[in-house]
C-alpha cells in the first residue's frame, strides 16, 4: 500500500487522539501524521492516498487552520487521489450539525476531484441532520466522544478495515 498522509487538526487534542490511533490502527509507517496547522499545498500533492480529520465547532463550523486551508484544497488537482474522511461532534448538544466537519471538508476535496472514500452507516447514532450525510452514508467516519466514547475505538478498527480495502 502506498503511504498515506493523515491530516489532522492539532490545536483540537481529541482529534489528535483520534489520529494516532488510526495511525496506530494501520502499521505506524504506512500512514504520516501531519497537523493542518503547519501542512502546505506540496504535502497534500505528495500522497495519493489522504486521511483528513476535524472537529465540527459551534454551530457546524471547522476549526481555525482547517477553515483558512479550504481555499487551497480547492485549488490542488486531487485528480486519481483517494480522500477518506473522519470527524468528531456532539449528537446530543449539536443534533441540527452533527459532524458537518466531515460534510465541509468532503465538499473541498470533491471540488478538487478527489475520489471519497470511506463511507459508512448512520445506523448508531441519534442527530437531526448533518451536511456529511449523503444517500443515507456519512462521508466518512463520525465518532461522538462525547457520548458514545465506547464505541470509538470499534468504529475506528472497522473503519480502517474498510480503507485497508478501498486504499488498494
Amino acid at each position: 500500500m502506498k503511504k498515506i498522509g493523515l491530516f489532522y487538526g492539532g490545536t483540537t487534542a481529541k482529534t489528535a487522539v483520534v489520529a494516532l490511533k488510526i495511525q496506530e490502527a494501520f502499521a505506524e509507517n504506512e500512514v504520516v501524521l501531519i497537523p493542518i496547522e503547519g501542512a502546505t499545498r506540496k504535502e497534500f500533492e505528495s500522497f495519493d492516498n489522504i486521511i483528513a480529520g476535524t472537529s465540527t465547532w459551534f454551530d457546524g463550523e471547522l476549526p481555525t487552520y482547517w477553515d483558512e486551508f479550504m481555499p487551497e484544497i480547492e485549488s490542488i488537482d486531487m485528480t486519481g487521489k483517494k480522500v477518506a474522511l473522519f470527524g468528531l461532534g456532539d449528537q446530543e448538544r449539536y443534533p441540527d450539525n452533527f459532524v458537518d466537519g466531515i460534510g465541509i471538508l468532503a465538499e473541498a476535496f470533491t471540488k478538487s476531484n478527489a475520489e471519497l472514500i470511506g463511507f459508512m452507516p448512520v445506523n448508531d447514532y441519534h442527530f437531526t441532520q448533518s451536511r456529511a450525510v449523503k444517500e443515507g452514508h456519512f462521508l466518512g467516519l463520525p465518532l461522538d466522544i462525547e457520548n458514545q466514547s465506547e464505541q470509538t475505538e470499534e468504529r475506528i478498527l472497522k473503519w480502517v478495515a474498510k480503507l485497508k480495502k478501498e486504499f488498494q
